[in-house]
């Protein structure tokens, strides 16, 4: 699409991903040499040099300075958004919004609209915000975003304070936009989608049908309002909002390292060498660390689902205190240290990922000691993203085992011929590629402990397949 053009008052964002692309802004050059300054003294704009960084007698007494165009640009501020939360809220749904759009660059708050920062979200999951909704009151943003969840969309939408920034945004004619139950519950509640497209969670759409044009699309964008499905259209849903943020261009850069399925809505599929059935009395028991520098979206997403098919999920924190400050700034609190987890033992050991998280799991000698432990036993464990590579294989906990890992980081693993696999299992062993594959991998999990009809179920449930 042509720079100029605007954005299309009408997109569905499962079948087109068009979007304008903004200008990049340039606000300072720096240049290295001296020499240039020759051509600097000739350029077809005004230059406002310091006479401090450029003296005849001191040709090179300098390594850079910076150059203010009078026909360039400023730099744009970050795009302000708010994502405000609740008891109740769907995890996953309010923690991949936040962590893609603060990878695309954007000022994200996390506002709880309880009287508390923390929240518990639904399936246990605990989010500790940044600030509280009554402190967001004057404040603009960009874009609003509300997650769903039940009661979570009831809470949000009985809170005052949220409904009066979210209608004055939509008087201002800037973005908001809701998942799962928030399109039909709050915004609808609102009054804010009469006359335009939009979507929701699929039990909601009769409520929807009567406050707006109600469509079965994964995503949907009408004028300054985007909605979307549920958790499995949250990613797609997250990557739409950067579009309209930033143009498509960086939704594009966004979405590349996300290793997001390129066959939305159909059925995921794993790839099972050494078959073996994994075992466990009554309730599966399984433990989920996670450190400061966790990928959020990968913990939240495999707590969420595991929850969901009824396993016993402990959350456990390897640093010194219950809350953790995760990859992209998101606080999540545990259900307790690690050094009283491993008193416990386990039906599964799983890892997600993120850089400072994986190199927090590789210090630990506790966590390492329990994963040895967990694969002498011959009993299953698992690893997403950063942690096959920087967890598993130093540890020699992949030996004789093939696996994948984070893309860029495969390069680590001494055995790389299965690693294009998206969710790979290999005897007592899973693994995976990143935050794209989460839900893959943990309905591979559910699999493995439960059997494919209640893994299908639960992606039908949550629309990661149609």
């Amino acid at each position: 699409m042509d720079a100029q053009q605007p954005y299309p008052q009408t997109t569905d964002y499962s079948s087109s991903q068009d979007a304008s692309r903004k200008p990049m802004a340039v606000s300072h050059i720096h240049i290295a040499t001296p020499h240039s300054l020759r051509l600097l003294r000739s350029a077809p704009f005004a230059l406002k040099l310091s006479p401090r960084l450029y003296s005849p007698k001191k040709r090179f007494s300098f390594s850079s300075f910076s150059v203010s165009a009078t026909a360039m640009a400023s730099p744009s501020p970050a795009p302000k958004v708010l994502v405000p939360i609740a008891n109740g809220t769907e995890p996953m749904e309010a923690v991949i919004t936040v962590d893609v759009l603060r990878r695309a660059g954007a000022d994200v708050t996390v506002a709880s609209v309880d009287k508390q920062l923390r929240v518990d979200a639904c399936h246990g999951v605990k989010v500790v915000s940044d600030a509280l909704i009554t402190g967001c009151s004057q404040s603009v943003f960009d874009l609003i975003s509300l997650p769903g969840g039940m009661p979570g969309a009831t809470n949000l939408k009985n809170c005052g304070v949220l409904e009066s920034l979210v209608k004055k945004q939509a008087e201002d004619g800037r973005l908001y936009a809701a998942i799962c139950a928030s399109p039909a519950v709050a915004l609808a509640g609102w009054g804010l989608l009469k006359g335009l497209k939009a979507t929701c969670y699929p039990s909601f759409m009769e409520q929807l049908a009567s406050s707006a044009n109600a469509v079965e699309a994964r995503v949907q964008q009408d004028g300054k309002v985007v909605t979307s499905r549920g958790p499995g259209t949250t990613m797609e849903y997250a990557v739409a909002l950067v579009e309209q943020l930033f143009g498509k261009e960086k939704a594009d850069e966004v979405a590349g390292p996300l290793v997001m399925r390129s066959n939305h809505g159909d059925e995921y599929t794993i790839k099972e060498l050494n078959p073996m059935k994994w075992t466990f009395n009554d309730s599966p028991k399984i433990l989920v660390p996670i450190a400061n520098g966790t990928e959020e979206m990968e913990a939240v997403m495999i707590i969420d689902v595991l929850r969901r098919a009824k396993a016993n999920v402990v959350v456990a924190s390897v640093e010194d205190k219950l809350q953790i400050l995760a990859s992209r700034k998101v606080k999540l609190e545990a259900d307790m240290l690690l050094d009283e987890a491993a008193k416990l033992s386990y039906d599964l050991i799983v890892l997600p990922g993120g850089l400072g998280g994986a190199q927090a799991f590789a210090n630990s000698e506790k966590l390492v000691n329990l994963l040895k432990k967990q694969s002498e036993s011959n009993k299953p464990y698992g690893a997403i993203c950063a942690s096959p590579a920087l967890v598993l294989e130093p540890h020699g906990l992949l030996k004789g085992k093939k696996a994948t890992a984070f893309p860029a980081l495969c390069n680590k693993l001494s055995d790389q011929s299965e690693v294009e696999n998206r969710v790979l299992v290999d005897g007592n062993l899973i693994t995976s590629r990143g935050p794209g594959t989460s839900l893959e991998f943990s309905l591979g999990i559910v699999e493995k402990l439960f059997g494919r009809e209640k893994a299908i179920e639960l992606a039908k449930i949550m629309l990661v397949c149609n």
